[in-house]
């Protein structure tokens, strides 16, 4: 009988130290690496650009262009805007927001932005806002950390 319960003890012994690395090979640390991120956690267009827009109505619907004010206002809706792009869950991105702030007097502006990316994961989205008094344009721009 003593012979069993050593037999069997000994099997434990050879199953669990058979579980570990062999000698030679790398041993596995239980986390993946992952290069893409996945579907839910993608930075999407869309959401961002509805997340922009929200935002944009809700700050500047009575704001009067103010060229003391506006250095303070960009900074603040950049900020407000990123924080909340954080909090949609785009885990792993990079968020750059820029916001341009003019007083609306009939002219026109071009905005031109060149960035070296990954197409697959990294993404941009846009909105534009205007009043009597100014325009907003916002750019957010996600990349993908690897």
């Amino acid at each position: 009988m003593s012979e069993q319960v050593a037999a069997s003890a000994s099997a434990i012994t050879t199953v669990s130290a058979a579980s570990g690395p062999t000698p030679g090979s790398r041993p596995h640390s239980g986390r993946a690496y992952c290069l893409r991120p996945s579907f839910q956690h993608r930075f999407r267009s869309s959401t961002v650009k509805e997340c922009i827009h929200s935002i944009l109505r809700e700050e500047l619907a009575s704001v009067q262009y103010n060229p003391e004010e506006i250095p303070q206002l960009t900074k603040s809706l950049s900020e407000t805007i990123r924080n909340n792009l954080k909090d949609k869950g785009f885990h792993r991105y990079k968020i750059v927001v820029q916001v341009v702030i003019g007083e609306q007097r009939g002219e026109g502006v071009n905005m031109a932005a060149r960035c070296f990316w990954d197409a697959d994961t990294d993404n941009y989205a846009h909105d534009v806002f205007m009043n009597d008094s100014l325009f907003c344009v916002v750019v957010a721009f996600g990349c993908f950390f690897y």
